[in-house]
């Protein structure tokens, strides 16, 4: 949508009124507890549009406000932001500096007002290597957590500054330090459990921006369950909209529906949704279409557990064999014939 439509007055209550309409429609179906956001393109916004990069950043940071808002209206119990990356220290320290200036402004004007918290029930979490943050920065981020420790309806975890493969080996030593004190069998549940997200519920939906299609170290345990689906759009983050939103809301509560009960094989799929797919706009014989495509390929992976498949196929070679066979006995006669019928007529020439 246009900058401009947002200059009209009652904008502001239309859009949350909109929110509010399209949290309820979506609550009724399939919802996913957990969300993951890569909140990627704020700095090529900021060229494009020639502006400044921290007001790209300050407009990147508007939308999460508005994105979040949908999704707890929708009934989605933890979101999982990814606000800054340990590699972006390597950065310019122009850039990192307001960064860091930006996260003290938001969240001390969270702390003023907190609006969405209190509506909402939002209790805030920094997940990260915390010991990388300046001071200041990390003072206020401690004083969100303890104002918001209280509210117990939904969870967004701010990973700031974060990367997965360091979440990892974190979780890592905690596993070994726990070991030292007690007997604990290490699965694959203990390395959940220390995770950052460990309190949370299991990711659902991992949403990226920008049209890239890489997940950049982010959730990467997480990510990878059979029941996690993966949306990359193709809009850079500032552009990103509530409604952008409810149409990805909306296709995985469409595909949750259909593949993960109405397929009926006692399996849930791993859920990659096309960004260019029109199950939104009505097309909905395509994605019968899809469906009936889908299905097939379950039918054949049955098929192949079973035996059944093997024995067609084995049926089918029989039966070119056969052919084979056949059309080699053909050519022999034809052959025989051939020698014969010139035989013939070598003797009827003398």
């Amino acid at each position: 949508m246009s900058d401009w439509v947002s200059t009209f007055p009652g904008y502001r209550q239309a859009l949350t009124t909109g929110k509010k309409m399209f949290g309820k429609i979506i609550s009724t179906g399939p919802v996913p507890k957990h969300v993951g956001i890569i909140m990627d393109g704020n700095r090529r916004y900021a060229r494009t549009h020639k502006i400044e990069i921290k007001e790209g950043h300050s407009m990147g940071f508007d939308t999460m406000a508005n994105i979040l808002e949908l999704l707890y209206e929708s009934g989605v119990q933890a979101a999982t932001v990814y606000a800054f990356s340990i590699e972006n220290f390597n950065r310019s320290s122009y850039e990192v500096k307001w960064l860091m200036d930006l996260a003290k402004a938001k969240f001390t004007q969270i702390n003023q007002n907190g609006l969405l918290c209190k509506d909402y029930g939002v209790r805030i979490k920094i997940l990260g290597n915390l010991k990388l943050l300046p001071a200041d920065v990390l003072e206020i981020l401690h004083e969100t957590e303890e104002i918001t420790k209280n509210n117990t309806r939904a969870v967004l975890n701010v990973c700031f500054p974060y990367t997965s493969r360091d979440e990892m080996t974190h979780a890592i030593r905690r596993v070994v330090d726990e070991t030292t004190r007690s007997q604990i069998e290490i699965n694959e549940e203990t390395i959940d459990k220390y995770l950052y997200t460990g309190d949370s519920p299991p990711l659902d939906l991992l949403v990226r921006t920008s049209g890239t299609f890489r997940l950049s170290d982010f959730l990467l345990w997480q990510c990878v369950s059979p029941d996690c689906a993966i949306e990359f759009v193709d809009k850079l983050w500032p552009e990103f909209t509530p409604w952008d939103m409810v149409k990805v809301l909306i296709k995985y509560s469409f595909n949750k529906y259909w593949y993960g009960h109405s397929a009926g094989y006692g399996v849930n799929p791993r859920l990659v949704i096309n960004s260019d797919s029109r199950a939104i706009e009505g097309d909905f014989q395509s994605v019968l279409g899809e469906a009936k495509t889908l299905l097939s390929g379950f039918q054949r992976l049955r098929n192949t557990e079973t035996g059944e498949e093997d024995e067609e196929e084995e049926e089918e070679e029989e039966e070119e064999e056969e052919d084979e066979i056949s059309d080699e006995s053909s050519r022999d006669v034809q052959s025989e014939e051939d020698t014969v019928t010139s035989e013939e007529e070598a003797v009827l020439s003398k």
